[in-house]
């Protein structure tokens, strides 16, 4: 043990050294020299170690993260104290003050970058705000209610009115609720997405669910919409549930309909079919029912239908500009598909009558540089991990991808999908010009500012440059830990974060999962926990937590097991969706319990009645 204890006390010692000129904030260094001591700790094998330490009741140095000298120096003293050996006086009293300040530090530095936690809970809670946050001041005000105590604003969606529009509700709810709650606003960070594919037919199709035997269930909502923006239908998606087709009409015509009323049509399959009129939801938009499904396009004709009594209908109209969908390109494994160097609409594969394919599906990727690091043989994944693939070659062209994962009967792959590349080196910058204008927003509002896709020590620089040059030097700073280089680099990104920020680590287990490979995730996110338990440094649980809740209402067993084991991180990220309110009660009990059962690695036996 001692020998150990020289060793890594040496490596400390030169890590520490490297790292000083990253560290501006003083409160940081010990838990700076802390890590710095863990990683020298674990460049060895412990098992042995940890065995015999097992066997004579001793600390095997599995909750050492937190303080790693203190933890070596009072197995060595209770060692000696077992051979009869000198133990220099008052050394366990000051090992025991270090453990105490050590377990301070990570509370102190979490307060710093969250605030103050509930309090009938240590775990904070982070949640994705929608975007009716921007509009429904009751919705943020009940968020508040009901637990949340970060509202994490993601840049890539919605728009800097929208975000403006958030921040005050935000605020607004603080004061009438008297809980604090701090802003994470995330910037998009170097996302790759698949580009734009060619558009279909413009058709509209109204879909009413049915049951086993064929017929309707209920009927579906559409909105009749005179706001001259296109018609689509509707947009199903991972929020859980639709939002209503809309169907673009003419505004003189829909300020004839009354509720009550019925539009009359015939679709592009012969069929009558009737829409019941229902409220109006604003000046240009009036909501309706229909109970029985419907194909329409740019000439279908609406016809208003009165009810009896009422007068003279408004008359027809034709519906108006529909957006074309983009056709669907159809992957199964084994297809061959061509990633573009030039951003060209998608195409699905080309087959001749007898089924032999003509030419390969292709579609374009948004951003052109990663050809020049591509290479064979490297892993591409598509849509969070839902299609697999090899690059087989390269031309002039593009990349050739070998589908080597997809499910049977094939994927769809759409526009502005992830496309991961995790054995590819990426050569964008940190920070595009979308995310530094969006920067300029977010620090004149956020508390926190979330840095996705960060890959390196540099890239951490890199933003706290940025957020010096407007006068935010002090910010609050999470990274969001989603690539192999993440993983890989993550000690230096913490101290060049954490270093000078308010900083914390979420792990980004959507990305992360697919860069890594499924199998490995749960092996990564523990040795997350472990590093950023032993730099003091909080860890936001993100990702799916009780994702069925959320979006369906009802959680797996699985989930809620998971939503468990968040309890050891100081924070845990709720996605948005229509269940959001039950799903922060659900955690709010399931994290509160097992305070009293864990604290980090450790096991607390509170009195059990069996």
């Amino acid at each position: 043990m001692q020998t150990l204890r020289t060793a890594v006390r040496a490596v400390g010692r030169t890590l520490a050294k490297n790292w000083r000129p990253h560290l501006r904030k003083r409160e940081f260094l010990s838990s700076a020299a802390n890590l710095a001591t863990y990683i020298g700790l674990r460049r060895h094998d412990l098992r042995p170690i940890q065995d015999h330490l097992t066997t004579l009741g001793l600390s095997s140095l599995g909750r050492c993260e937190g303080h790693v000298m203190a933890t070596l120096d009072a197995v060595i003293h209770a060692l000696q104290q077992m051979t009869g050996a000198r133990v220099p006086r008052g050394r366990v009293a000051s090992v025991a003050r270090a453990m105490t300040r050590d377990q301070v530090l990570l509370r102190r530095h979490t307060n710093r970058l969250f605030g103050a936690p509930s309090a009938n809970r240590w775990t904070r809670f982070m949640v994705t705000l929608p975007t009716e946050a921007a509009t429904d001041y009751g919705f943020v005000r009940d968020l508040l209610k009901h637990g949340m105590d970060c509202a994490r604003i993601n840049c890539a969606h919605d728009g800097p009115p929208a975000w403006r529009a958030m921040v005050r509700n935000i605020r607004r709810a603080e004061r009438e609720t008297g809980r604090p709650c701090r802003i994470l606003m995330e910037l998009g960070g170097p996302k790759l997405r698949t580009g734009p594919v060619r558009t279909g037919k413009p058709l509209l199709r109204i879909k009413v669910r049915r049951d086993a035997e064929g017929r309707p269930q209920q009927p579906t909502q559409v909105i009749l919409d005179a706001s001259a923006q296109a018609g689509h239908a509707a947009p199903t998606g991972k929020a859980g549930g639709s939002a209503p087709a809309r169907i673009a009409v003419e505004r003189a015509w829909l300020d004839h309909l009354r509720a009550g009323d019925a539009v009359e049509l015939v679709d592009l399959r012969g069929r009558e079919r009737r829409l019941a009129v229902g409220k109006r939801l604003s000046d240009t938009a009036r909501l309706a029912r229909a109970s029985r499904g419907a194909w329409i396009d740019e000439t279908t004709v609406l016809t208003h239908a009165p009810r009896r009594g009422m007068g003279r209908g408004g008359g027809t109209t034709t519906v108006g500009a529909i957006a074309a969908p983009p056709l669907e390109i159809r992957l199964e494994n084994d297809d061959l598909l061509l990633l573009t160097r030039e951003v060209v609409p998608g195409e699905p594969k080309r087959v001749s009558k007898r089924g032999e394919t003509l030419a390969p599906a292709r579609i374009s990727c948004s951003e052109p540089q990663i050809f020049s690091t591509l290479k064979v043989g490297h892993h591409v994944w598509i849509d969070d991990g839902k299609i697999g693939a090899l690059v087989e070659a390269l031309n002039e062209r593009g990349a050739w991808l070998r589908v080597t994962h997809a499910r049977p009967g094939g994927e769809r792959i759409g526009p502005g999908k992830g496309l991961n590349f995790p054995d590819t080196e990426i050569p964008l910058p940190a920070l595009s010009a979308s995310d530094l204008a969006d920067l300029d927003l977010a620090a004149r509002h956020a508390d926190i500012i979330g840095f996705s896709f960060v890959r390196s020590a540099a890239d951490m620089d890199e933003l706290v440059r940025a957020l010096a040059k407007r006068g935010r030097p002090s910010l609050g700073l999470i990274a969001k830990i989603e690539t192999r280089a993440a993983v890989n680099n993550l000690p230096e990104i913490i101290i060049h974060g954490a270093g000078s920020h308010a900083f914390g680590v979420m792990i980004a287990r959507g990305d992360l999962a697919v860069e890594i490979g499924y199998e490995r995730l749960a092996e990564i996110q523990e040795e997350i926990l472990w590093l950023c338990e032993a730099a003091h440094v909080p860890v936001v649980w993100a990702t799916q937590v009780l994702e069925g809740l959320v979006k369906r209402g009802r959680p797996s067993r699985a989930e809620i097991s998971d939503a468990a084991m968040s309890e050891r991180a100081e924070c845990v990220m709720l996605n948005k969706g229509p269940y959001l309110f039950q799903a922060l009660s659900v955690l709010d009990n399931v994290v509160a319990r097992m305070q009293f059962h864990q604290r980090k690695k450790t096991a607390r036996f509170r009195a059990l009645h069996w």
